[in-house]
């Protein structure tokens, strides 16, 4: 519940960019944003990637880069954050008000361990405090988000996605602070492990009386955990008002356009009946068996001398299936249960450690070099953040005609022109501008149809989609999704569509195999999953996903 007396209040914020000043109509990336947050108050902050969310919580903190421009009032317990400066500043961040990162691997040093993560944050913050104390204080702190005591001797490689984030809280948590401003939290988790991190971070907020700041693109999600919602678009806030209302009756069309995506995705699903599904083709183009990737974990020098055996990680462990030409096979499953591990096997990027991997009547795991590179440009991948693979250097025409050259299906000249038509035919218009465009000139939803364009560009059989919409707010997932559909016909495509949204797996998908510790523990059509979910592992999943028309009930 909202705090009587305010926390934050933020009045007529405007930023600019360094890259976007002094230009002839100056690009505000916010503009003219006001709000104010209470204590033990929790505000969803959503709107599409690029409108501003981001750059609003990190102006909270000062922590834009040189050269940003700043105007209006931030105000924090009384303090404008924005006279803030050395020993005062440092001390405010991480007191007063913290910030929990999106992914927690990019923020945790890799060769520290979360002990060592933990004692330095209090050294620095609180060096008054004994050995013992900082200790105790450390214990208490992961205890809070449920990270077992004897764990804080381990480094991050060794937590899953989920666990990390907790890692990523409990430093957050470490100093009381008054506030704790969460970028995309859970975007790259799977509902149970989300589910559990947001309840977390909303229990602890209620009992500390700490302000939450809960930046994200998923109304659903953000409508669930939070008092109020605010919609950001295109750097200005549209709309703002408690979860119920925003859900039930949205006022602006920015609103309306969120609500009615996230609501076609999760009705159109939901509404789908079996005998809408095109029945699988009988010719098999997929088909493996009893695939296992295990990794030995390294065993320290007397383990060796004893000859004792390494303990094995099974990341992927006697998976057998078959995917049919023309369907498309969703893989569902938490962070860490081997999904994107299995791709790799099937890719032969990573060789499988046993078992068969059977592409089009051909035996993947015996071809090398030249055969198995001109089987690749058969299989091809749509990753799910497509800034981590386009050339950010390379114009968007040159990595799009880039696969035909590489694997020599055209000539130059030839090259240019498929790009050109591929541009047009994923909606990327007029194609001579966007072809000159860098990726960091264009939107997250026009990065991933340059993504797009690229994978199909060598008429691939088969395409593996590794989270291909997580990024993306439910208008621009939906444009995607049905931009993959036609396509899908178009080219006659097979799809293996890795997610953790089960919205979209229902939406998009033909079957679904459910995917938990290495092993497919259920498969079967859509919506027999769906309805009918056999295994509890599947059922646990359908539980915690939120459904926006429940909340808009509750």
């Amino acid at each position: 519940m909202s705090s009587s007396a305010g926390l934050l209040h933020v009045k007529d914020l405007k930023i600019a960019y360094a890259q976007q000043r002094g230009t002839e109509a100056q690009s505000w990336a916010v503009n003219q944003v006001s709000f104010a947050l209470g204590a033990g108050e929790r505000l969803g902050l959503v709107g599409e990637s690029g409108c501003g969310k981001s750059t609003i919580g990190r102006g909270l903190m000062q922590l834009l880069p040189p050269g940003t421009q700043l105007e209006g009032e931030i105000n924090f317990a009384g303090r404008s954050v924005l006279k803030l400066t050395g020993k005062d500043l440092q001390r405010f961040r991480g007191e007063e008000i913290a910030l929990v990162f999106q992914d927690p691997m990019t923020r945790l040093n890799p060769l520290l361990t979360v002990k060592k993560h933990c004692l330095e944050t209090l050294k620095v913050h609180r060096p008054q405090l004994s050995a013992e104390d900082a200790k105790t204080k450390v214990l208490d702190t992961l205890n809070a988000v449920n990270i077992p005591a004897e764990r804080w001797t381990q480094y991050p490689h060794e937590f899953s996605g989920g666990m990390r984030q907790r890692v990523a809280i409990a430093l957050a948590l470490l100093l009381d602070p008054k506030m704790l401003i969460a970028d995309e939290p859970t975007t790259s988790l799977d509902v149970t492990v989300a589910a559990q991190i947001l309840k977390e971070m909303t229990r602890l907020c209620e009992e500390r009386q700490m302000g939450l700041l809960l930046i994200s693109h998923d109304l659903a999600l953000v409508s669930e955990y939070c008092d109020r919602v605010a919609v950001m678009y295109q750097g200005k806030m549209v709309e703002l008002g408690p979860a119920k209302d925003i859900l039930t009756n949205p006022q602006h069309a920015y609103t309306q356009s969120l609500l009615q995506a996230a609501l076609h995705l999760q009705t159109s699903a939901t509404e789908a009946s079996p005998e809408d599904a095109p029945p699988p083709s009988d010719n098999v183009l997929l088909q493996l068996q009893d695939v296992q990737q295990h990794y030995s974990l390294e065993t320290n020098f007397i383990a060796r001398l004893l000859s004792k055996p390494a303990d094995a990680i099974k990341a992927v462990d006697g998976i057998t299936l078959n995917i049919h030409a023309g369907e498309t096979l969703g893989l569902v499953g938490e962070s860490g249960c081997g999904k994107s591990t299995l791709s790799r096997s099937i890719l032969q990027l990573v060789r499988p450690t046993a078992g068969s991997v059977q592409f089009d009547k051909l035996e993947l795991t015996s071809l090398e070099g030249r055969e198995l590179r001109q089987c690749r440009r058969q299989i091809q991948m749509i990753f799910q953040d497509p800034r981590a693979c386009l050339n950010p250097r390379m114009k968007i025409g040159q990595s799009v005609a880039e696969p035909l050259l590489i694997h020599e299906l055209a000539t130059p000249a030839e090259a240019q022109s498929q790009m050109h038509a591929m541009l047009e035919r994923v909606g990327l218009t007029p194609t001579t501008d966007y072809a000159q465009r860098f990726p960091s000139d264009i939107s997250g939803g026009q990065q991933q149809r340059v993504a797009i364009a690229r994978a199909l560009i060598t008429q691939p059989k088969l395409v593996i989609c590794d989270e291909p919409v997580s990024m993306l707010d439910a208008s621009i997932q939906t444009q995607v999704l049905d931009l993959m559909q036609s396509l899908k016909d178009d080219f006659n495509l097979t799809y293996l569509f890795i997610t953790h949204d089960l919205w979209v797996a229902r939406f998009f998908c033909d079957r679904i195999a459910v995917m938990n510790k290495g092993k497919i523990v259920e498969i079967g059509p859509t919506e027999e999953i769906f309805t009918n979910p056999q295994h509890p592992y599947t059922q646990t999943l359908l539980g915690a996903a939120p459904l926006l028309a429940r909340l808009q009930e509750g």
